[in-house]
Protein backbone atom coordinates (compact mmCIF):
# COMPACT_ATOMS: atom_id res chain seq x y z
CA UNK A 1 0.00 0.00 0.00
CA UNK A 2 2.97 2.38 0.91
CA UNK A 3 4.62 1.75 -2.19
CA UNK A 4 1.16 2.33 -4.15
CA UNK A 5 1.01 5.53 -2.11
CA UNK A 6 3.89 6.97 -2.78
CA UNK A 7 3.31 6.18 -6.80
CA UNK A 8 0.42 8.29 -7.07
CA UNK A 9 0.45 11.55 -8.69
CA UNK A 10 0.77 14.81 -6.03
CA UNK A 11 -2.77 15.54 -6.75
CA UNK A 12 -4.15 12.16 -5.95
CA UNK A 13 -1.80 11.19 -2.83
CA UNK A 14 -3.20 15.09 -1.72
CA UNK A 15 -6.85 13.63 -2.66
CA UNK A 16 -6.00 10.80 -0.33
CA UNK A 17 -4.09 12.08 2.53
CA UNK A 18 -7.55 14.82 2.81
CA UNK A 19 -9.77 11.42 3.57
CA UNK A 20 -7.77 10.62 6.56
CA UNK A 21 -9.57 10.88 9.97
CA UNK A 22 -7.94 13.35 11.86
CA UNK A 23 -9.14 16.07 8.36
CA UNK A 24 -12.46 14.69 8.10
CA UNK A 25 -13.67 14.36 11.43
CA UNK A 26 -14.29 18.43 12.41
CA UNK A 27 -15.50 18.86 8.79
CA UNK A 28 -18.70 19.96 7.93
CA UNK A 29 -21.56 18.23 5.90
CA UNK A 30 -21.05 20.32 2.84
CA UNK A 31 -17.33 19.98 2.38
CA UNK A 32 -17.97 16.27 3.00
CA UNK A 33 -20.32 16.76 0.17
CA UNK A 34 -17.62 18.24 -1.94
CA UNK A 35 -14.53 15.75 -0.85
CA UNK A 36 -17.20 12.68 -1.56
CA UNK A 37 -17.87 14.05 -4.60
CA UNK A 38 -14.32 14.65 -5.58
CA UNK A 39 -12.67 11.19 -4.60
CA UNK A 40 -15.73 9.18 -6.19
CA UNK A 41 -14.78 10.98 -9.28
CA UNK A 42 -11.06 9.75 -8.76
CA UNK A 43 -12.43 6.35 -8.03
CA UNK A 44 -14.82 6.21 -11.40
CA UNK A 45 -11.36 7.43 -13.48
CA UNK A 46 -9.49 4.87 -12.73
CA UNK A 47 -12.50 1.86 -12.44
CA UNK A 48 -13.07 3.03 -16.27
CA UNK A 49 -9.41 2.67 -17.13
CA UNK A 50 -9.00 -0.69 -15.67
CA UNK A 51 -12.19 -1.49 -17.60
CA UNK A 52 -11.27 -0.50 -20.39
CA UNK A 53 -7.41 -1.37 -20.78
CA UNK A 54 -8.35 -5.09 -19.97
CA UNK A 55 -11.43 -4.44 -22.24
CA UNK A 56 -9.03 -3.70 -25.13
CA UNK A 57 -7.18 -6.64 -23.86
CA UNK A 58 -9.67 -9.30 -23.67
CA UNK A 59 -8.59 -10.52 -27.39
CA UNK A 60 -5.13 -10.95 -26.69
CA UNK A 61 -5.16 -12.94 -23.04
CA UNK A 62 -9.29 -14.49 -23.33
CA UNK A 63 -11.23 -11.99 -20.52
CA UNK A 64 -10.51 -9.30 -18.36
CA UNK A 65 -9.82 -11.46 -15.46
CA UNK A 66 -6.68 -12.87 -17.27
CA UNK A 67 -5.27 -9.49 -18.62
CA UNK A 68 -5.56 -7.88 -15.00
CA UNK A 69 -2.04 -8.68 -14.14
CA UNK A 70 -0.54 -6.62 -16.95
CA UNK A 71 -3.58 -3.74 -15.56
CA UNK A 72 -2.47 -4.40 -11.91
CA UNK A 73 -1.67 -0.14 -11.38
CA UNK A 74 -4.99 1.28 -12.45
CA UNK A 75 -6.89 -1.25 -10.26
CA UNK A 76 -4.88 -1.17 -7.22
CA UNK A 77 -5.28 2.74 -7.29
CA UNK A 78 -9.31 2.48 -8.02
CA UNK A 79 -8.68 0.30 -4.77
CA UNK A 80 -7.05 3.38 -2.77
CA UNK A 81 -9.75 5.56 -3.75
CA UNK A 82 -12.57 3.31 -3.04
CA UNK A 83 -11.38 3.09 0.35
CA UNK A 84 -11.16 6.76 0.75
CA UNK A 85 -14.39 7.09 -0.76
CA UNK A 86 -15.75 4.81 1.85
CA UNK A 87 -14.16 6.54 4.64
CA UNK A 88 -15.34 9.77 3.53
CA UNK A 89 -18.82 8.11 3.33
CA UNK A 90 -19.05 6.95 6.80
CA UNK A 91 -18.21 10.66 7.88
CA UNK A 92 -20.89 11.61 5.81
CA UNK A 93 -23.37 9.77 6.44
CA UNK A 94 -22.19 10.46 10.84
CA UNK A 95 -22.29 14.21 9.57
CA UNK A 96 -26.27 13.66 7.59
CA UNK A 97 -27.30 12.01 11.17
CA UNK A 98 -25.96 14.93 13.51
CA UNK A 99 -27.72 17.86 11.46
CA UNK A 100 -30.93 15.70 10.94
CA UNK A 101 -30.86 15.37 14.46
CA UNK A 102 -30.51 19.64 15.11
CA UNK A 103 -32.76 20.45 12.48
CA UNK A 104 -35.40 17.76 14.33
CA UNK A 105 -34.68 19.30 17.65
CA UNK A 106 -35.05 23.17 15.99
CA UNK A 107 -37.96 22.12 14.49
CA UNK A 108 -40.10 20.60 17.35
CA UNK A 109 -38.73 23.63 19.84
CA UNK A 110 -40.23 25.99 17.06
CA UNK A 111 -43.05 23.77 17.55
CA UNK A 112 -43.07 24.39 21.44
CA UNK A 113 -42.56 27.79 21.14
CA UNK A 114 -45.67 28.33 18.95
CA UNK A 115 -47.74 26.42 20.86
CA UNK A 116 -47.02 28.27 24.00
CA UNK A 117 -47.57 31.99 22.23
CA UNK A 118 -50.92 32.29 23.08
CA UNK A 119 -52.08 32.92 26.36
CA UNK A 120 -55.13 31.16 27.68
CA UNK A 121 -58.80 32.61 26.74
CA UNK A 122 -60.76 33.65 29.51
CA UNK A 123 -64.18 31.51 29.54
CA UNK A 124 -67.47 33.02 29.36
CA UNK A 125 -68.70 34.35 33.07
CA UNK A 126 -70.84 31.76 34.59
CA UNK A 127 -74.58 32.72 34.53
CA UNK A 128 -75.20 34.77 37.91
CA UNK A 129 -79.07 34.00 38.93
CA UNK A 130 -80.82 36.90 40.41
CA UNK A 131 -83.67 36.54 43.09
CA UNK A 132 -86.47 36.32 41.27
CA UNK A 133 -85.05 35.11 37.99
CA UNK A 134 -84.27 31.52 36.67
CA UNK A 135 -80.49 30.94 35.95
CA UNK A 136 -79.54 30.92 32.23
CA UNK A 137 -80.39 27.89 29.84
CA UNK A 138 -77.07 26.38 28.03
CA UNK A 139 -77.37 26.91 24.55
CA UNK A 140 -79.14 24.80 22.39
CA UNK A 141 -77.37 22.22 20.79
CA UNK A 142 -78.19 23.27 17.33
CA UNK A 143 -76.29 26.46 18.76
CA UNK A 144 -73.61 25.49 20.64
CA UNK A 145 -71.63 23.60 17.79
CA UNK A 146 -70.41 26.67 15.50
CA UNK A 147 -67.61 24.46 13.80
CA UNK A 148 -70.52 22.13 12.37
CA UNK A 149 -71.74 25.11 10.32
CA UNK A 150 -68.04 25.91 9.30
CA UNK A 151 -67.77 22.72 7.83
CA UNK A 152 -70.98 22.14 5.92
CA UNK A 153 -69.87 25.87 4.46
CA UNK A 154 -66.37 24.18 3.95
CA UNK A 155 -67.67 21.20 2.06
CA UNK A 156 -70.25 23.27 0.23
CA UNK A 157 -67.16 25.62 -1.03
CA UNK A 158 -65.43 22.23 -2.38
CA UNK A 159 -68.11 20.84 -3.89
CA UNK A 160 -68.92 23.89 -5.96
CA UNK A 161 -64.92 24.64 -6.52
CA UNK A 162 -65.45 20.81 -8.01
CA UNK A 163 -68.23 21.45 -10.14
CA UNK A 164 -66.59 24.69 -11.41
CA UNK A 165 -63.42 22.76 -12.10
CA UNK A 166 -65.59 20.00 -14.22
CA UNK A 167 -67.38 22.39 -15.99
CA UNK A 168 -64.13 24.17 -16.86
CA UNK A 169 -63.06 20.86 -18.52
CA UNK A 170 -65.78 20.35 -20.53
CA UNK A 171 -65.74 24.30 -21.62
CA UNK A 172 -62.04 23.53 -22.92
CA UNK A 173 -61.43 22.58 -26.00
Amino acid sequence: MKALLNSLTEAELALVRETEREQIINADEDALVQLHERIRRARNKYVGLYRREAGARVAEYGGRGKARPKNTRNAEKAEVFEDALARVSRQLAVAARRSAQLLRSERLAAVRQARNTTPPTASRRPATTRPGRPAKRAASPKRAAPAAGQAARKRQAASAAADARRQARRDSP
